[in-house]
């Protein structure tokens, strides 16, 4: 964080210093009492604060407050700056910090990919540039504040990933970090607990258009069903269009699978640059385009940023490749599922399972709440398209996909289980050295992420 005085705290809070020096510097930001961590923080709460004794060792603290308190009631060593209102006062001081940065913010939102997205941005910008970023896939509404209070005198650029958890959150984490360049990565159909229906979660994603500058760029994949819904005519800046159509402003042409990842050649301003990412599957071409659009806005050159993608570390449990058991080849794809990276996952084993026995192990998608079945059914439609030659499922939801598959005609042999026990147990039977075994799930569902670490052992036995 770039420090403030109390002083300035307080006229950018219209506030009132009712105690304490107004030289003291603030270093810190919070806005609830368990995030204060450190000395020097300014505290914005409405709620009043009892146990006192245990914020001595974080002194000097600052509070910014509206709470009425009686006489003397406030230790001498707490500086108090008295608002009218607590929630008013605390966005002045976001306002206020955030238009200190003249700088390129790039924030990212999608179904899938935008961690992925996210990472390639910071990964191709963090050669010439110090740059702040969230953290692996931590985007919760909390955090943002301490993501913004990352960006001081040094920071060149910034690079956000926001969720979808509910409507309004892309519009809220806008008023924090106020992006210059937007990404929608995609939108499949997650989060229906909050967002209700499809639509909804559509129009949530669309919030992106809402926080941009209105002179900056929105970034956008220009083949992605769910995208094209979004009515893009409000938004007065400049779109660009990534994909394989020979439309996009940035088009992937000759997509090849090659070592540890991808070879594509990519077309822009009528030129073409070979270019290589870690991490297969067609997906992560998708990824790359949207990246390379997004530093290009900034000011970094196609060739460079194809010389820093092929250092590019793909991130755990994201389709990565390890030697399973009985000699197998094992893909641990259990960082998230959705039916768009279901789809992605699939059709990565197709590729690289050519000649080979090829086995999906499919858990439960959550977050989908009355949706639930039909999205399960959707899973199920995927599954019988791309094929593969035994399918397991586990979990009650995850059920109805096997069944659904299974009604529309895919002959494969199928197994549906409670837990991954059993599941373990048929697999060390059927699975040899000419197999190759996709787990896919996600970080909330620890049976299937714990098999496929089970799945991982070269002589396994079942887990205890």
């Amino acid at each position: 964080m770039k420090p403030l005085t109390v002083k300035n705290l307080t006229v950018i809070t219209a506030g009132n210093l009712v105690q304490g020096s107004e030289e003291t510097l603030i270093q810190h930001g919070a806005y609830r009492l368990k995030q204060v961590k450190k000395t020097n923080t300014a505290l914005f709460t409405s709620k009043r604060i009892v146990n006192w004794k245990s914020l001595e060792p974080l002194y000097p603290l600052v509070l910014v407050t509206d709470w009425s308190y009686s006489h003397n009631e406030i230790p001498r060593q707490i500086i108090t700056i008295k608002v009218t209102n607590a929630d008013e006062a605390y966005w002045k001081f976001v306002n206020f910090y955030r238009d200190q940065f003249n700088i390129p913010v790039v924030t990212i939102t999608g179904t899938s990919g935008k961690t992925t997205t996210k990472e390639m941005i910071k990964h191709i910008l963090s050669a010439e540039k110090k740059v702040s970023a969230t953290t692996l896939s931590s985007n919760s509404r909390t955090a943002s504040l301490q993501y913004l209070l990352s960006i001081d005198e040094e920071t060149e650029a910034a690079v956000f990933e926001t969720a979808v958890g509910s409507p309004g959150d892309v519009t809220k984490a806008g008023k924090y970090f106020k992006p210059t360049i937007g990404i929608i990565t995609n939108i499949g159909a997650h989060h229906l607990n909050y967002c209700k229906t499809l639509e909804g979660y559509i129009q949530a994603k669309g919030e992106m258009l809402d926080i941009i500058h209105p002179k900056g760029t929105l970034i956008i994949n220009a083949e992605d069903k769910n995208t094209k819904k979004i009515d893009f005519s409000r938004f007065p800046g400049n779109i660009i269009k990534i994909g394989k159509h020979e439309s996009c402003d940035f088009r992937a042409i000759n997509i090849r699978y090659h070592n540890n990842g991808m070879l594509f050649t990519i077309i822009h301003n009528n030129k073409s640059f070979e270019v290589f990412v870690p991490g297969f599957g067609e997906h992560q071409v998708y990824n790359a385009l949207e990246a390379i659009a997004a530093v290009y806005e900034i000011g970094i050159t196609i060739p460079m940023a194809a010389k820093q993608l092929q250092s590019f570390r793909h991130l755990n449990k994201q389709l990565q490749l390890f030697e399973g058991i009985n000699h197998s080849v094992l893909i641990d794809d259990t960082w998230s599922i959705t039916t768009t990276s279901l789809e992605a996952a699939l059709k990565v084993l197709q590729a690289l399972g050519k000649d080979k026995k090829k086995i999906a192990v499919i858990g439960t998608i959550t977050d989908l709440g009355s949706w639930g079945y039909i999205i399960h059914e959707q899973a199920g439609e995927l599954i019988h398209q791309i094929g593969v030659d035994v399918l397991v499922t586990i979990g009650e939801h995850a059920r109805i996909m096997a069944d659904h598959a299974v009604d529309l005609g895919l002959s494969s042999p199928v197994y549906t289980f409670k837990n991954s026990l059993l599941a373990y147990k048929l697999l060390q039977d059927i699975v040899d050295e000419n197999t190759i075994l996709l787990v896919k799930g996600d970080m909330y569902s620890k049976q299937v992420s714990n098999l496929a670490t089970d799945l991982k052992r070269k002589q396994g036995l079942p887990p205890e």
